[in-house]
């Protein structure tokens, strides 16, 4: 390229970045009334600001866009090319700053939520289809997760929020209880136990368990700790299960027994019997947590539902 040419360019360069979509809003609204005094009441404005930017427009274009007499207002060839290049323009500018104001309120994006898996069972899937109705412009990735992973996510900002199970506090974590559920005793229905009637925790003193590993729900595990020590003995535990239904598979088969969510009920194994924990310690929490530092504003959105939908459920 030589020195004139790229000199050329450049100014050419120049002068597109002086054009400002105001500019084009002007040209836009005289090409629609070809008329200066009702483009500049259309506006909003005087007629001789109209004639002076719509005079720089043509100065930075480089060419004529309307003819003018005393009579009328015509497009040139110019400016019929330009007309429908800054409609496309201002279209995009106009969808570009409506995204980023959904964006602003939570109303578009991603949000990433994980869940631990028997949450499915109580209000979660309410939530979510509430929130994609009203929301679908947010794209849900949902990641079935244990309670320590999730809290871990959460501070490596790999999820944007989690439903946790009996959360420690966390001076990272927002952390709001959401979800509430009992606990069951779950044994099997051959065992001797299973026909006691009412059968208590401290009844399992004796008794091999079932239980999941303090690291994928520490909250929770840490709870049943505390119910088997208020009932007078330490619970001895046979074998470790990372999920929940593995947990109720074992008490089918007989290892041992367990204390869990009584959502795991609606897993269907039949061999199974569940009894109530009256008292303190009977029941479980589900925590919503994220971030402390600089929430999303889809987090907001999404909690605005949460809220909204667990007013109405028993179990939140």
């Amino acid at each position: 390229m030589s020195n004139i040419t790229n000199q050329a360019y450049q100014y050419l360069v120049h002068m597109i970045r002086e054009i400002e979509l105001r500019h084009l809003r002007y040209f836009l609204a005289l090409a629609d009334q070809l008329h200066f005094g009702r483009a500049a009441a259309r506006l909003g404005i005087a007629q001789p600001p109209l004639s002076q930017q719509i005079q720089r427009l043509e100065e930075l274009v480089g060419a004529r866009l309307f003819d003018r007499t005393s009579r009328r207002v015509q497009l040139t060839d110019a400016g019929r090319v330009l007309r429908t290049e800054a409609e496309r323009v201002l279209a995009a500018a106009d969808a570009a700053v409506a995204a980023a104001r959904r964006a602003g309120k939570g109303e578009s994006g991603e949000l990433r939520v994980a869940f631990a898996a028997t949450v499915m069972f109580l209000a979660l899937p309410q939530i979510i289809r509430e929130f994609r109705a009203r929301f679908p412009r947010v794209h849900l990735d949902l990641r079935e997760m244990p309670t320590g992973p999730q809290l871990a996510a959460l501070r490596a900002r790999e999820i944007d929020i989690g439903f946790v199970r009996e959360p420690e506090p966390d001076p990272e974590l927002e952390i709001v209880t959401v979800m509430r559920e009992p606990l069951r005793i779950a044994i099997h229905q051959g065992h001797p136990l299973a026909a006691t009637s009412g059968l208590e925790v401290r009844d399992l003193a004796d008794e091999p368990f079932v239980l999941f590993p303090a690291e994928l729900a520490p909250g929770l595990h840490g709870q049943v700790l505390t119910v088997c020590r208020n009932a007078g003995f330490r619970p001895r535990i046979v074998e470790e299960s990372r999920e929940l239904y593995t947990s109720v598979s074992l008490v089918e088969a007989g290892v041992g027994v367990s204390i869990l969510p009584a959502s795991v009920e609606k897993l269907g194994w039949k061999n199974v019997r569940y009894f109530p924990i009256p008292g303190p310690g009977g029941e479980t929490t589900i925590a919503a947590a994220w971030a402390k530092e600089r929430p999303r504003p889809v987090v907001g959105a999404f909690m605005t539902v949460v809220r909204e939908v667990g007013s109405g459920d028993s179990e939140m």
